[in-house]
């Protein structure tokens, strides 16, 4: 069984989004345990890429500063095999498709399995392609994670039906940001995942408050939050990381209060 699930099994999940090495990857370390500490269940680190198309500018402008800072993949996996010393829960790298070939898919997949990295997530892989990466995640034992949009449409219950570790369900058309308000009919989209499968789910894109957390975790089995949480890294820099653990503790205790 995926390691993944255990991050729903204690009720519903809270997912934060970190881009690696912004402001730098001692940081972004920091960030990572602070978050364990206030409650978050499974983290997604952002593996930098210069064109990251499903990003808005919080993000966007995140992969710019850690690219320009230095970053690489090889030093993000080395971060990693350091957190995992003393960090348990699920983690999940979320990239391109591209950041993966130039590495080199099987090299990348098999560090992951290595480095105790549980799930992949490539926004820009459409699902009928997954194929191309599908053989060595199993060989390696590294769920790839589907993606639901609102453009989903008729083929939700297909994606639910293939899903591996959690499905991540898009909040919103266009890219990642913070939104007042979330217009999309989830309830329709989520009830057409639960017909077809009891891989847990969880909803992100535009999520930023610990009331908007609460009503999508209410929805489905968790909450992802990213841009949110690099606007404090954007703010605070290297001081980011206690003002991202009280964040997480906030919107932490705005899912369980609604539960």
């Amino acid at each position: 069984m995926s390691n993944i699930r255990e991050a729903f099994k204690k009720g519903k999940a809270f997912i934060p989004f970190i881009t690696c090495g912004d402001p730098d990857l001692d940081t972004t370390a920091a960030a990572v345990r602070e978050m364990v500490k206030n409650g978050a269940d499974l983290i997604e680190l952002g593996i930098p890429f210069s064109d990251p198309t499903a990003e808005g500018p919080t993000i966007q402008a995140a992969n710019m500063r850690a690219l320009e800072g230095g970053v690489t993949t090889d030093k993000i996996f080395d971060m990693v095999r350091d957190i995992r010393r003393d960090v348990q829960i699920p983690m999940v790298f979320m990239t391109y498709a591209n950041v993966v070939y130039s590495y080199g898919a099987e090299r990348f997949i098999r560090i992951c399995s290595e480095i105790r990295i549980d799930g992949l997530i490539l926004p820009d892989l459409p699902f009928e392609e997954k194929e191309e990466f599908l053989p060595l995640c199993h060989q390696f034992g590294v769920d790839l994670i589907s993606l639901i949009a609102p453009t989903s449409e008729n083929r939700i219950a297909m994606i639910a039906r293939e899903a591996e570790g959690f499905l991540y369900i898009v909040s919103s058309l266009g890219v990642t940001g913070t939104r007042s308000e979330i217009t999309t009919d989830l309830a329709s989209m989520i009830r057409v995942v639960r017909e077809n499968t009891d891989t847990p789910c969880a909803i992100g894109f535009g999520i930023s408050t610990p009331e908007q957390a609460a009503r999508m975790a209410g929805l489905s089995d968790g909450a992802i939050i990213g841009s949110a949480i690099i606007r404090l890294l954007e703010e605070y820099g290297k001081d980011a990381p206690d003002h991202i653990g009280d964040y997480v503790k906030n919107i932490k205790e705005g899912i369980c209060a609604g539960q």
